[in-house]
């Protein structure tokens, strides 16, 4: 008889897993979430998540765009403010979006999860050891005693990438900026695919041979966290140099043509609830986007800027793709 309700048992456990609704979640290769907390919202709405990876954020909006007759997802998350523009001139995003939590960084359209600071990081040991000056100011980059330090990602396939960018158009213009590239390729900068090769591979603090990087404010307490009491101080710094200092906004949106629409909109607003907001500064080293979310004391080491540079949303949208046009022209080509 025991034999029996055992194997019942197991059959309405088989069963309810496969009664569980999909609902799947395109996301870049930086997100993480503690399987925890992402078991929480299964519970709670009989669903199973299936996260989806899809590359660095352009490269994720890239496959979105390609597929968008066949939807490879049912919502997004990782689209951010430098990106949004493209995404709704594609037709991705469904007409209708969930109603977002109050922000104290917000997107158009869609619901904001996260924001950081995109700027330069600096390996401390290497320029105290070459008793090189900090550079003050991003011409002092171009300069000889400079040249070969700079590793970025490029802002044809990378989220932080494309943010620089706009942080250098931001703060110099357009033509100003550019000829500044136009320098920087004479100066020996490198340009890695994504920011995770720049950072991990590049990055003299992680063996490479650039002791500058592009990479975020927040980078130095991760520095910190992982060292498992290495470091009790970050071995890496930010340099907040006028035109090189960006504040990217991501978010999360329901996709059009959506298999799960209504499932996809719980999932949107479920990323601004308490428990991913609160795991999401030592998870993805991002500040929450939801208002009164307490910060970990090792983001103390994460230094917020006085200032930042964007172009205007007009010009972001309607001339990016001419933008990392011409950059590919002068620094790759």
């Amino acid at each position: 008889m025991k034999l029996k309700l055992s194997a019942l048992a197991l059959l309405l456990a088989s069963a309810n897993l496969s009664a569980q609704t999909e609902v799947r979640l395109a996301v870049h290769k930086s997100f993480s979430l503690p399987q925890s907390v992402l078991a929480q919202f299964e519970k709670a709405n009989d669903a199973k998540v299936s996260v989806i990876k899809a590359g660095s954020g352009n490269e994720m909006l890239n496959k979105l765009i390609l597929s968008k007759a066949n939807p490879i997802a049912d919502a997004v998350y990782g689209l951010d403010n430098a990106n949004i523009g493209k995404a709704r001139e594609a037709g991705i995003l469904a007409a209708v979006q969930p109603k977002s939590a109050p922000v104290s960084a917000g997107m158009p359209v869609i619901a904001a999860v996260n924001y950081g600071y995109v700027t330069l990081n600096y390996d401390k040991k290497w320029f105290e050891q070459k008793k090189l000056p900090l550079p003050k100011t991003l011409q002092d980059l171009t300069h000889p005693e400079y040249k070969n330090l700079l590793v970025t990602p490029s802002p044809a396939t990378s989220s932080p990438g494309l943010a620089f960018l706009m942080a250098n158009i931001g703060g110099m213009g357009e033509e100003g900026a550019l000829k500044w590239w136009a320098q920087m390729r004479q100066n020996g900068v490198k340009v890695a695919k994504g920011w995770s090769e720049a950072y991990y591979t590049d990055f003299t603090q992680n063996g490479g041979a650039y002791p500058l990087v592009v990479s975020y404010a927040a980078s130095p307490a991760a520095e910190v966290h992982y060292s498992k009491g290495k470091y009790s101080v970050p071995p890496t710094g930010n340099l907040f140099l006028k035109g090189g200092v960006f504040r990217q906004v991501e978010g999360a949106a329901v996709l059009k043509g959506a298999k799960q629409p209504e499932l996809a909109a719980k999932l949107v607003q479920w990323l601004q609830s308490g428990e991913v907001q609160k795991a999401l500064p030592t998870e993805m080293w991002v500040y929450p986007a939801v208002k009164n979310t307490p910060l970990p004391k090792v983001f103390e080491f994460a230094q917020a800027p006085k200032h930042t540079d964007s172009p205007s949303r007009n010009d972001i949208d309607t001339k990016q793709k001419q933008w990392v046009s011409r950059w590919t022209k002068t620094v790759l080509r």
